[in-house]
């Protein structure tokens, strides 16, 4: 019986509008409350633009935001993972050397930071996943430790990046998500662990946890539950991951999918004799 669903967010449950269908949600949301089946975003989004887009629904949320180094419920955190300011200082200073093309998203539990001379186009990628920007002259201004570091490359070279980070992986855990996109967090910290400690809080295995994903930082995402599903839009390796595909995120796949399982598992309802 399905008791959690876990999904990524764009490219997966958000269309290519950064959206989602909203009534359908809505129908399928009443069928989670009813059956008991925890929800739970798990993005590369900050837990405050989660809770924007989810609007009065996102206090039932469980949310693991900021590439999955924070849990947030109701308004509350119930765990984050933190990079050491001077590792983190570290990484920064290797990804300037490595290029001044790309944008640098350095996230604290005050925000996430960019630096002030950002191009008006990248700060419009930028507070598409986070409410809370701070913009600073230089990241040496930052004291504070790191949920995660973030790099957007309109290029397209990410790949090639994260092969030039290399030295940090035994310190660090990096993901290239897409051809535009790194994610970095604290070592061994990526979606697969934090979903781990979800179930232990929630007291469900994986045999009960349904997930949805798209990316190349989804591989630990697919590995977390029996019913995983990859959307049809996803790279070739999370539909080599997933023991299912839904439809795109264009169809509402994930939605769809969702309502097809849980129909299945409604109770019987017997007549009286």
């Amino acid at each position: 019986m399905i008791k959690l669903i876990i999904t990524d967010m764009d490219g997966t449950f958000l269309n290519s509008k950064g959206d989602f269908d909203r009534l359908l949600f809505k129908q399928t949301n009443d069928v989670m409350k009813e059956q008991g089946v925890f929800f739970a975003p798990c993005t590369g989004k900050q837990c405050e633009r989660v809770e924007e887009l989810f609007e009065e629904d996102a206090a039932d949320l469980w949310i693991l935001g900021d590439s999955a180094t924070r849990i947030k419920h109701n308004g509350q955190f119930i765990y984050e993972s933190l990079i050491p300011n001077a590792l983190g200082l570290q990484a920064i200073e290797a990804l300037e050397e490595i290029s001044l093309e790309h944008t640098i998203i350095a996230c604290t539990q005050n925000g996430a930071v960019v630096k002030k001379d950002i191009p008006e186009t990248e700060l419009h990628y930028v507070k598409g996943s986070y409410a809370e920007v701070v913009e600073v002259e230089d990241f040496h201004d930052i004291s504070d430790d790191f949920l995660k570091i973030t790099l957007h490359d309109p290029l397209g070279q990410c790949v090639a990046t994260k092969e030039k980070m290399s030295n940090f992986e035994d310190r660090l855990y990096i993901v290239a998500s897409e051809d535009t996109w790194i994610d970095i967090a604290d070592f061994d910290v990526h979606k697969g662990t934090t979903i781990k400690k979800l179930q232990s809080i929630l007291n469900v295995s994986p045999a009960e946890t349904m997930v949805f994903g798209d990316g190349r930082n989804d591989v630990e995402l697919m590995a977390s539950g029996e019913y995983s599903f990859a959307v049809r839009n996803a790279c070739q390796e999370i539909l080599d991951a997933a023991n299912f595909v839904t439809k795109s995120n264009e169809e509402s796949g994930v939605l769809y999918a969702i309502n097809q399982l849980l129909n299945l598992q409604q109770p019987y309802v017997l007549s009286d004799l």
